[in-house]
């Protein structure tokens, strides 16, 4: 409601009151007095409230398109095309600078607003604007520990990925920003070249195998034309498909098509390659002083420091290393005791260890490895995502307008037992999401695990969180694209577990894989805290996954050297998931038969991605106002 209408009903309330009151005895007209005085203070401190938080607001859209004007990368994901032949600058001059105008944000936000006059949404927005920067700059003291490739990918994959799945063309002039965008992303793979040097001078290095990883997916970039062979590259091979596009649209003709081809080949030749072989050198020249045996950061200078810090960043929590491993050796002993029951359900004649084997190693549980087995598992994916598409409305009241699309992973940074991921459309629903899915070793997905899958990356989980979160209108524009990790992936392991509520894991083995989902993050938590606080190796760390899980080999080593690679973030999923549980038992728990599990989803999502102290509040704030 806008200021001036409060205003408007604020002074009709008062008239009826003072109407009312004319027309009551002398005593009856004191106590309607008093009432109006009190309801007429109440409404002109709402009224103020909502001022404040809408004059807060505005200011928060235009400091969040200042920040965007900083990433024109960010633009170009959400489907904007300013600053479209430009990419972002990478390093620690970039970072400094951008913190710096973060924390006078925050400085101007607390001198030109009153936080107590704000409404309940408008604290909770203030709050997160401080979270996000406080976390901001607690990140620089450990700026250059972060590894900058590992098992989930680095800029040698994700810079290309960019160009070809986000960088839309629609014009020649979208064409022409397309090629001088190659060029600008060859200096940004300068600059990524640069911070690696960097952090191997401070003995900060991941360990070998992540450096073969990179050099791989870099050199898968740059093989075929116009670098060497006879086929084309994946960029030029997505530029010819861009230019051909506008040719067979009437955009431009063919000689303008040549040349921009012509155009392209040029700055891939001349500016990309360079980047990309320079980047390939400097990897193959720091590998020998990296560690061929892996070990946990804590080996690191300050390594223990670090990863305090990252458990701190994806908990959002304050717990410890010691903390987490014991909360991930009780959920290990809860979640074995169903696996006990489904096993007995099956009537599986040997011990828990014996089943998982079975379900590790039996071919009925695998597609083949043939293009056919490949699209046979991509088809039974969209088949378990349409049928709960049908029970949404049921669970939830906000429902997503984003399409979502399930496909294979493009070849130039697809890993053997890679984890499958989600990457979200735009919020003007022109570019859907992409659940993506990594099929180069089919041996490495189990079909049993197919399912809880499909519901985590897709709906309920992170297509719906993330595209809700987008679509919101209710909050500052810089809330839509909030992102904590405990928060997104809690969601999506609590997801997994609701699917089973909405009447989904009808097969028995399905329902074991979902509880193998389920064991396989409450692994996480014991074997990333074995890792990188208690010293264990990665064999011990795999060892642990085959005496837990029936999570098949390939994938079990992938997630350790993810793991190993990214340290911490693997806590964040069994964490938020947790904490959201707590949450809605706390709500079921006080409204009783009142309790609307249409309700809780929809204040769960209904604010974006929130660290869980402030989503801990905004739920209570929803149980006190159900009452």
């Amino acid at each position: 409601m806008s200021t001036t209408k409060v205003k408007l009903l604020l002074s009709a309330i008062v008239a009826l009151f003072t109407l009312t009151a004319c027309q009551k005895d002398e005593a009856v007209e004191s106590q309607v007095s008093s009432t109006t005085a009190e309801s007429a203070e109440a409404l002109a401190a709402a009224v103020s409230a909502e001022a404040e938080t809408e004059r807060l607001n505005t200011w928060f859209d235009e400091r969040y398109e200042e920040s965007l004007q900083i990433s024109p990368a960010m633009l170009t994901i959400l489907g904007r095309k300013d600053k479209y032949d430009e990419f972002d600058q990478i390093g620690e001059a970039a970072i400094r600078e951008q913190l710096a105008w973060r924390v006078e944000t925050v400085a101007t936000m607390r001198t030109s607003f009153d936080y107590d006059s704000l409404t309940t949404a408008g604290k909770e927005s203030f709050d997160l604007w401080v979270f996000q920067t406080e976390e901001a700059q607690a990140d620089m003291e450990f700026l250059y520990h972060g590894y900058l490739f590992g098992e989930l990918g680095g800029p040698e994959a994700q810079f290309p990925t960019f160009l070809i799945n986000f960088h839309k063309v629609d014009s020649e002039q979208d064409m022409q920003a397309y090629i001088t965008r190659i060029s600008e992303v060859a200096r940004a793979m300068n600059q990524v070249t640069e911070m690696g040097i960097k952090s191997a001078e401070k003995g900060i290095r991941p360990p070998q195998f992540a450096f073969d990883t990179a050099i791989e997916r870099a050199t898968n970039v740059i093989t075929g034309l116009p670098f060497n062979g006879e086929t084309d590259s994946p960029l030029l091979a997505d530029a010819k498909r861009k230019i051909q596009s506008l040719a067979e649209s009437g955009a431009i003709n063919e000689e303008r098509a040549a040349t921009l081809r012509d155009e392209a080949t040029r700055v891939l030749t001349e500016k990309f390659k360079p980047a990309y072989v320079a980047y390939i050198d400097w990897l193959k020249a720091e590998k020998p002083n990296a560690d061929e045996v892996p070990q946990g950061v804590s080996a690191l200078p300050n390594g223990e420091a670090f990863y305090n810090h990252q458990l701190a960043g994806y908990t959002t929590l304050p717990m410890t290393a010691d903390d987490v491993h014991k909360l991930g050796l009780t959920e290990v002993a809860r979640i074995k005791g169903e696996m006990e029951l489904i096993k007995e359900q099956l009537e599986f004649s040997g011990d828990l260890g014996e089943f998982f084997e079975f379900i590790r190693t039996d071919p009925q549980f695998y597609f083949p490895d043939t293009d056919e087995g490949r699209e046979g598992y991509l088809n039974t994916t969209r088949d378990f995502l349409a049928e709960i598409n049908k029970k949404l409305p049921e669970f939830f009241g906000r429902l997503p307008k984003a399409g979502l699309e399930v496909k294979r992973v493009e070849g130039f940074r697809e890993v053997d037992g890679g984890a499958q991921h989600y990457m979200p459309g735009t919020p003007d629903g022109s570019r859907s999401g992409v659940y993506y899915v990594h099929m180069s070793d089919m041996s490495a997905y189990s079909k049993t695990d197919m399912e809880t899958t499909a519901y985590h990356e897709a709906s309920p989980g992170h297509h719906m969180q993330i595209s809700i979160a987008q679509e919101l209108t209710d909050v500052p524009t810089f809330r839509t694209q909030a992102n904590f990790s405990v928060y997104s992936e809690g969601w999506a392991l609590y997801s997994e577990k609701l699917s089973k509520e909405m009447g989904q894991f009808k097969d028995p083995y399905m329902d074991f894989g979902r509880l193998t989902a389920e064991m396989w993050r409450a692994i996480r938590l014991v074997v990333d805290t074995g890792l990188h606080s208690k010293g264990w190796t990665q064999e011990q760390s795999v060892q642990y996954f085959f005496d837990n899980s029936a999570i098949p080999e390939g994938a079990v080593r992938s997630e350790v050297r993810r793991y190993i690679t990214t340290p911490g973030q693997a806590t964040s999923y069994k964490i938020g998931m947790l904490k959201i549980e707590e949450l809605r038992a706390r709500a079921e728990a006080a409204l009783g038969e009142n309790f609307d599990i249409r309700g809780f989803h929809d204040v769960v999502l209904g604010g974006g991605a929130l660290p869980m102290p402030l989503l801990e509040s905004r739920v209570n704030t929803w149980i006190a106002n159900q009452k």
